[in-house]
């Protein structure tokens, strides 16, 4: 007697671990990606293998998040440790070894060249989601949030030292979501709230003696200190220090409702935007796509960090939970804080806009945050932990 085995198809072998996914999360990310690989090829005209490095850097934040998808909850959080820890390392590395470029010391090389602040985006929201698990919420004590918050400094401030602003106020704000879920009361950030606001309030009042000619604070570095005024007035200097903001919001400007077209761009192919590549990519989209794509465009964030909520909401542990809304608050952050620069509403601290910025290490940093999303809406439906 004679026994036959039919041979799955590759498509039946795929399926298994194709469900769970979350198809409105995956259908958002794959809009921006679109949209991404198109700014990209007008943006990138010119720049050598701009556009063909960003559809494998995208091909490869694809298959990260695809396998990562597929390590349950539980198991990422066996990684948040060791993954802290080498990430702080990189870090202390980076301040004795590291590659200086343009003033900043942020890249290491370790066979590939790598920037280890990206690694923190993941790693530290991760490392908090661990620590708020190993305590119940009924026991949670002020001491450990104040350890948490040691555990949030210590990469930020290694990041600030670099300097990279930009990428510690995403870690920064990563981690005091997770803080902020876990239970921290409101008491403790109504205070900083207000003096955050009463800060930017004397800020604007008093910015014609605090931007004058050698005034120096005591907090900020230079150039840190001239971003700030920049915001506040780009006409100061507008052939130096406030063109990016300037040239940013005149291609947003330009771009009218629906924008000049694919490629018509003047401000992005006449090389007035420095950075279309990169910071100010917002910029050269603005200008060919117009208020319609740019309202596209959130609309595609939006979708993004509301499905991400809506997955920690209703995932199956404190730490999925908490994890979660950290990854979230990244992307939301990213967004967020690129546009508003580049339209002239925030200072500009070089922050990339998620799937549409140029950038290897940043796009693998989304994959994995994708990744991580994805684990846990298919931890709920599949029944794991």
């Amino acid at each position: 007697m004679t026994v036959v085995f039919k041979k799955p198809s590759l498509w039946q072998r795929v399926m298994p671990m194709l469900r769970g996914f979350d198809g409105p999360l995956a259908a958002a990310a794959l809009t921006l990606a679109l949209a991404g690989l198109l700014a990209m090829y007008s943006s990138g005209y010119g720049h050598g293998t701009h556009f063909m490095d960003h559809g494998r850097n995208m091909l490869l934040a694809g298959l990260i998040m695809f396998a990562v998808a597929q390590i349950p909850p539980h198991r990422l959080m066996e990684a948040a440790v060791p993954l802290y820890a080498v990430g702080v390392a990189l870090l202390a590395a980076v301040l004795l070894l590291g590659i200086a470029r343009n003033g900043a010391r942020r890249w290491l090389n370790v066979g590939v060249v790598i920037q280890p602040s990206e690694i923190m985006k993941i790693a530290t929201p991760l490392m908090l989601a661990w620590w708020f698990h190993q305590r119940q919420e009924s026991r949670r004590r002020a001491l450990d949030f104040l350890a948490a918050g040691a555990i949030l400094l210590i990469p930020v401030g290694l990041i600030v030292r670099q300097p990279d602003l930009g990428t510690a106020l995403l870690v920064l704000a990563a981690g005091l979501a997770v803080i902020f879920f876990a239970g921290l009361p409101w008491k403790l950030v109504l205070a900083p709230a207000l003096l955050a606001l009463t800060g930017i309030a004397a800020l604007v009042w008093f910015e014609p003696q605090l931007c004058a000619d050698g005034a120096s604070w005591p907090v900020l570095h230079g150039y840190q200190q001239q971003r700030v005024c920049t915001l506040l007035d780009p006409t100061r200097d507008p052939l130096g220090r406030g063109y990016h903001t300037l040239q940013g919001m005149i291609a947003v400007g330009a771009g009218g409702t629906w924008g000049k077209g694919f490629m018509q761009g003047t401000q992005t192919h006449l090389a007035f935007i420095l950075e279309r590549t990169t910071d100010f990519i917002f910029a050269a989209f603005s200008e060919e796509f117009g208020l319609a794509g740019n309202l596209l465009l959130i609309l595609g964030f939006a979708v993004l960090t509301l499905r991400g909520l809506v997955i920690a909401a209703r995932a199956s542990s404190p730490f999925a939970r908490l994890l979660a809304t950290g990854v979230t608050t990244i992307f939301f952050t990213c967004a967020f804080v690129n546009m508003g620069m580049v339209a002239g509403i925030l200072p500009v601290v070089g922050v990339p806009l998620p799937f549409i910025s140029y950038g290897g290490t940043a796009m693998v940093t989304l994959g994995l945050g994708l990744g991580i999303l994805m684990s846990v809406a298919r931890a709920r439906r599949l029944g794991k932990v």
